[in-house]
């Protein structure tokens, strides 16, 4: 089995379209099971957030199978359509592009009472297709020697016993760890100029919307690589 990882895509379909034409060179020769483990974060940030997840829906990798991780963006927007209000932040760290992506017109300046219309907005604009594919997002994924989750762990505690707030927030607890865990814990969510391939965890958030370097880490038996996009430009 071959394993592609894919990080934080944050609304950047351009980027994500280059790094499927990567990975599908890739595995061109590869004759055993192709896996690809998306770790979250596919809206937000970035001005392509509905296109992305058209993508992951219409256009994935063909003979690839597909895992799909919920990441923390991905929860706020099923927590502001339940209560729009008590989420208003998310639209200062993702959740306005997310809105315009989906042919939302936003005001020149928004409030907390545009929250509710905002959210009634984007409920009529949501095609059922992407509610259910936000709905259905798993919270991690185990497979030989790796864990697979969006931010990462919270050190000590059983993988079986890990709550979702950690699993999609946690950062130095976790980062700065140099426990060894149950598994080795692949994860985005944590910004680094650089992929950081550890003994205890592999972090591969290179900031896609900003950096233009999304980036896939290569799993086949002991072997670790990387594929990365090149292209650069500030969103």
């Amino acid at each position: 089995m071959r394993i592609y990882a894919v990080g934080d895509i944050h609304g950047r379909d351009d980027l994500l379209a280059e790094l499927h034409e990567m990975i599908v060179a890739d595995a061109d020769r590869f004759e055993g099971e192709k896996l690809i483990v998306y770790l979250g974060d596919y809206i937000d940030r970035g001005p392509a957030s509905m296109q992305v997840i058209e993508r992951l829906l219409d256009h994935p990798p063909l003979d690839f199978e597909s895992v799909f991780l919920l990441g923390n963006h991905e929860q706020a927007l099923l927590d502001f359509l339940v209560d729009a209000k008590a989420m208003a932040a998310w639209m200062n760290w993702g959740g306005k592009e997310t809105l315009s992506s989906y042919g939302i017109t936003l005001p020149p300046t928004i409030y907390l009472e545009h929250m509710e219309f905002l959210a009634g907005q984007l409920k009529e604009k949501l095609p059922d297709r992407h509610i259910q594919f936000y709905q259905s997002l798993q919270s991690s994924y185990a497979l030989g020697n790796y864990y697979f989750v969006h931010a990462g762990i919270r050190p000590g505690i059983p993988l079986q016993k890990q709550e979702l707030g950690d699993q999609l927030w946690i950062r130095e607890e976790f980062t700065r760890s140099q426990q060894q865990h149950e598994a080795i814990i692949v994860h985005g969510h944590s910004i680094t100029t650089n992929a950081e391939l550890l003994a205890n965890r592999i972090g591969i958030d290179t900031g896609a919307f900003h950096t233009g370097v999304l980036t896939a880490l290569v799993l086949e038996g002991e072997s670790q690589s990387l594929l990365q996009t090149g292209k650069g430009g500030q969103f």
